[in-house]
This record gives C-alpha cells, structure tokens and sequence, in this order.
C-alpha cells in the first residue's frame, strides 16, 4: 500500500500562519519519525510527499528528508510557475531521482489564477521532464480546473482531496456536476484525501462521506484513482488508521485487483515510483 499524499514541516508560526488556533493538534513538527509507526502498523510500504509551504526551501527540505527516508518514495515540491527562468529551474532538479512533480497551492490564489497564460505554459513543459503537477483547488475552483486540463491533455495531472466539496453545507450538486465534467479529462486522476477534513469537526459520518466517494468511483473509475491520507493536516477531524480502515471498507465492493490498483498500482504507475 502506498499513502500518494503526506506532509512534513518543522512548525514556525510565522511561515504556517495558516495552521490558526482552531488547528492546535497540528501546530507542531511532523516529521518523517511521527508517521512510521502508523505506517508499519497499517502496512504501508511508502509515501509521496506533497509540499505545504510555497518556496524553494520547501522543496529542499523534502529533498533532504526523502535522502535519508527510503519510506519517501517520491516527492511532490514547489516551483515557482511565474518565474521567467522556469525551465532553467526545472533543469537543477533533473538529478533527484525521488521529485515526481509540482504543486501550486492554487486554493489561495485569486479567480482565474489557473488560466493565467504564464501559469500554462509552464505547466506544459513539465512532460517533457517527465513531471506530474498536483491540483490543489476548493470545490468552487472547479471550473477552472477543468478549464486547465483541457488546455493540458498530455500532461498528467491529479486531483488532491477529491476537490474540496464543501461538507458543512451540505452541497454536492454543483461539486458534482463540475467532478463528472473534470473527470472526462483522461489526464486527470483523482486523490481520496482530505475529505473529512471539510466535515464539521466531529460530526461526520462514514454514511454522510458514501455519496462523495460514489461520485468519484462513478466518473474516475478504479484506475484513476489513487488513496491518500493527507496527515498529518487530517488529524483536525480523523486520524490515520480510521481513514485507511473507511477506504478499504468502501472498495470491498470492487475486485481483489482493482483494491490494488486503487492502494498502489495507480500510484506507481502515475508518480513513476
């Protein structure tokens, strides 16, 4: 089994002023140390990390921890897509065997950041590195998203935390909606991560969470879709084990293979591990 969708920092208040006071659980450091355990106990062979901080230094730090961690297999990092020396970047990164692709934290950004044409291009030139990029977008995003894809139908591409859907509301129409028409992409693979997290804390339900999971087996189908934790940011509203144990109660309706590929087929094949 492989977790597509971990986070480690070193906490400074200034940097991660986003983890607010409603977020004291995770404001310290995670470390490549604080999740083995979990990994042993649940089986999982490995993990990809994804960045969480927008700098070069992010992506170094990374690096050097996925140097000393053979469970990091592959690395998720930050680059800056609005740089007019982007390839000149994306050629000192060429000898990290272990860095998969990039991510911008496009959620924070204003309307239509993903349509910026700088911002394209770049994207464009990742295949022919042999990059993936990771969409980080909230449900309302969406549209953009599927905007960007079209634009990019030979780069591949995944979806992190199934989109964001807005669990509070509740509302899944709209989500939905813009989830079938994302997915018809077939560049586009699709993370189950970070669902909870948009749940109001502590009064989600397994049953409450089916109908999201159904739409996006519905529209990604078993073999673009890839498990992820997002730890240590999902301690806010679950923890490790519980998601892994709701994930494979959900796919026991699929076949023995098809679980594979959804735990760690889909992984390698996608982030090359």
């Amino acid at each position: 089994m492989i977790d597509t969708h971990v986070h480690f920092w070193q906490y400074d208040e200034v940097r991660d002023s986003w983890i607010d006071d409603s977020m004291e659980v995770i404001r310290k450091d995670f470390l490549p140390s604080d999740i083995e355990e979990l990994l042993v106990s649940n089986s999982v062979e490995g993990i990809v990390a994804v960045q969480a901080d927008q700098s070069i230094a992010e992506t170094r730090f990374l690096l050097d921890l996925a140097e000393n961690n053979p469970r990091i297999l592959g690395i998720v990092g930050w680059i800056d897509f609005l740089s007019d020396n982007f390839e000149e970047q994306l050629h000192t990164y060429r000898k990290y065997s272990k860095l998969k692709g990039w991510r911008h934290i496009v959620q924070a950004e204003p309307e239509g950041f993903l349509a910026y044409p700088q911002f394209v291009d770049n994207v464009k030139k990742l295949k022919e590195y042999n990059y993936i990029y990771d969409i980080l977008v909230y449900y309302s995003q969406l549209e953009e998203a599927i905007e960007f894809a079209e634009k990019l139908p030979e780069q591949k591409l995944v979806l992190d935390h199934m989109g964001k859907p807005d669990l509070k509301t509740p509302e899944i129409d709209h989500w939905k909606k813009n989830i079938t028409v994302l997915a018809k992409s077939a560049n586009v693979y699709c993370k189950l991560s970070g669902l909870v997290t948009e749940a109001e804390k502590g009064k989600w339900t397994k049953e409450m969470l089916e109908p999201y999971l159904d739409v996006i087996f519905e529209n990604f189908g078993t073999s673009r879709i890839m498990f992820g934790s997002d730890w240590p940011v999902m301690l806010l509203n679950t923890n490790y084990t519980e998601w892994i144990q709701l994930v494979k109660d959900y796919i026991q309706r699929f076949s023995k293979e098809e679980q594979q590929q959804i735990l760690r087929g889909n992984a390698v094949d996608f982030y090359n591990l």
